[in-house]
């Protein structure tokens, strides 16, 4: 039975200039990819479409939920540029569909349950009057109920920014991660927990203009798929690294990272994200 793909005439204006020059109101493509997440996604649809700033083309694609999800896309169907239920093939084909599908500037992936911070979020990085290849911020954890568990204490956000520092892990949360979409590769399929590390490494091999926004750009819900399959996950994140990096960085990383895990615990005696 062929998918559901809604009809929809995209909301935003049309940029006018190239891309070597300064965008002026640049439309920011932003991707939802849903499966079975009905509660979750209409929070995640308001963060978007509550925005202060409009220039957004709105993607959802959902992988032919049976919980009510497409009910709720209905609902909001006239504030969405393109959305599509249909079976894919896990949750980094879904993210590639939405790519393809993706018009703007700038592509940002917030998935059921993630928010876009505040309302003023995205006013906030258009009145910056720049246009990086990358805005990357902060990211503040909420569990299912909303509630807010703090950001990210052993990884914060590092002051520059480039894919190298990728081999100690997601220092950048991929929910704070902004990237021009002529930048942006596809999601490599045959990785099933850890594709969203391989992606940015491989971005921002295309990018030279890097911008540490200073501001928390998203809330993060917990858990997720890796997180239920972290065995998995990190055997495919230490594939992914010692492809990209060589095994020898790689290990000296571990011992880095395993330090600094120990110190702030033995400090802290916190949860980390």
């Amino acid at each position: 039975m062929p998918g559901k793909q809604w009809n929809i005439t995209k909301k935003y204006s049309e940029n006018k200039m190239t891309e070597s020059k300064k965008i002026s109101n640049p439309v920011f493509s932003i991707i939802t990819v849903v499966y079975n997440r009905n509660v979750q996604l209409e929070k995640t649809i308001l963060s978007v479409i509550n925005q202060t700033y409009k220039n957004i083309d709105y993607v959802i694609i959902d992988g032919g939920s049976t919980d009510g999800t497409t009910d709720t896309i209905e609902k909001y169907k006239d504030k969405i540029s393109y959305c599509v239920s249909e079976k894919d093939n896990g949750i980094y084909d879904a993210m590639n569909k939405g790519l393809k599908n993706s018009k703007g500037d700038y592509v940002w992936f917030l998935n059921a349950g993630d928010e876009i911070y505040n309302r003023d979020t995205l006013q906030n990085l258009v009145s910056k009057k720049i246009s990086p290849d990358v805005f990357y911020g902060d990211v503040e954890y909420i569990d299912e109920n909303g509630i807010n568990l703090g950001t990210r204490q052993l990884k914060k956000p590092p002051e520059i920014f480039s894919w190298k520092d990728l081999l100690y892990g997601m220092v950048v949360s991929h929910q704070s991660f902004i990237v021009k979409r002529s930048k942006a590769v596809l999601y490599n399929t045959k990785y099933k927990h850890c594709a969203d590390i391989d992606w940015m490494i491989n971005s921002m091999k295309n990018c030279t203009e890097i911008i540490n926004t200073k501001l928390i750009l998203s809330k993060f819900l917990v858990g997720g798929y890796s997180k239920t399959n972290i065995i998995k996950s990190n055997k495919e994140r230490f594939r992914i690294l010692k492809k990209n990096f060589g095994l020898f960085p790689l290990l000296w990383s571990h011992i880095i990272m395993g330090s600094n895990f120990l110190k702030y615990y033995f400090t802290n005696k916190k949860k980390l994200y």
